[in-house]
């Protein structure tokens, strides 16, 4: 049951825009469901949140919340910039409302101008996979960890060669298992570890996976940078992006196809907040394939859950992959068309990870 809503929790649920009830003290109480789909995030991983921490805006626009609440009035602000957390930035219509009996509570009711009425279906196929992914984690951890046993006792009397390849099939059956438990909540990703790290090192454990298991026969071709310096990331939530962008563009490209993992360095490159510039993000990983391209009419919306240009796709990979990056504040962006596609990751340097302007 939603706080603050005991008898009305199917129209909170049903409700086509993003609604979020605010405390007192800001912190986020709930979302419902269309909101779940705008912050890219579940309630339960935003409750008590400040919701100035999930949302950068104008300073004018906390004045007005403040106003509204001390007036006991509800307010009506029109096209405002919004930047989420999630990396993505919105121009919205904005209605704040007192709620409840002490006049604490808040509601923000958010009217983004580029999203309209698909997003109910939207919030109903979040809710969907995600419940879907909490009924199916049981059944794939089981067979996860027979895989693992078996691959650690063929290890045992293996040649060297093959003992390579077992201690492949357990470290990455380890990898999946930790990667549905942050899958099973979709928007209750984990945040990242970060740490210096060698993308090198972290393109290569992509590429060998690719190469034995959905990429086996396709060309993968390393364009590295030698001279890259260290990058302040997760390792295994960045090898996780690499492996979905590479799996995507082995379907992409096809059983004869060409992809080419590229590294550079870009001087100068930042991303562009609503405060300025962010910290610099010099460190671009690209992945390249000569597949026949997205279809145009999906590139705006490439990164959104349920998006796919897949017969069977479910759309999240690429959802889950620039939430990642947001989460290290890096930067993600596709290029494409027909014979080439061009997925780009630009990253933080280790040493400046907290440099900004």
């Amino acid at each position: 049951m939603k706080a603050g809503f005991p008898d009305g929790e199917a129209l909170w649920a049903a409700l086509p825009m993003p609604v979020v009830l605010i405390a007192g003290g800001d912190e986020i109480l709930s979302l419902n469901g269309a909101a779940e789909s705008f912050f890219l995030s579940s309630s339960r991983a935003m409750s008590g949140a400040l919701l100035w921490q999930k949302v950068n805006c104008d300073s004018a626009l906390k004045e007005a919340f403040e106003r509204a609440r001390v007036v006991q009035a509800p307010l009506f602000v029109r096209d405002i910039k919004l930047s989420l957390s999630s990396g993505q930035a919105h121009t919205c219509d904005l209605q704040i409302a007192p709620f409840g009996k002490d006049g604490g509570e808040m509601l923000l009711v958010i009217n983004p101008h580029e999203i309209n009425s698909h997003l109910p279906s939207t919030s109903s196929s979040v809710r969907s996979a995600i419940g879907m992914a909490e009924m199916l984690a049981h059944e794939i951890k089981n067979p996860l960890a027979g895989i693992t046993g078996a691959a650690q006792l063929l290890g045992m009397g293996a040649t060297p060669e093959d003992y390579d390849l077992s201690e492949l099939i357990v470290g990455e059956s380890r990898r999946i298992v930790k990667l549905l438990e942050q899958v099973e909540q979709f928007g209750n990703l984990s945040a990242p570890h970060c740490q210096p790290t060698n993308l090198h090192d972290v393109l290569d454990r992509a590429r060998q996976s690719a190469l034995v298991g959905f990429g086996s026969g396709l060309e993968i071709v390393q364009d590295y940078d030698p001279s890259l310096p260290p990058a302040f990331v997760d390792a295994d939530q960045l090898l996780q992006v690499l492996l979905n962008l590479l799996k995507n563009a082995t379907d992409a490209a096809g059983p004869n196809g060409h992809i080419r993992l590229r590294s550079f360095y870009e001087h100068g490159f930042r991303m562009r907040t609503e405060a300025g510039l962010g910290q610099p993000l010099p460190l671009q990983i690209e992945v390249i394939d000569n597949g026949c391209g997205i279809a145009p009419e999906l590139m705006g919306d490439i990164f959104n859950p349920f998006v796919s240009g897949k017969e069977n796709g479910t759309g999240l990979g690429l959802a889950l992959s620039a939430k990642i990056i947001a989460a290290h504040a890096g930067w993600i962006t596709c290029r494409s068309k027909p014979g080439e596609t061009v997925f780009r990751l630009s990253l933080p340097r280790a040493n400046d990870e907290k440099e900004t302007d």
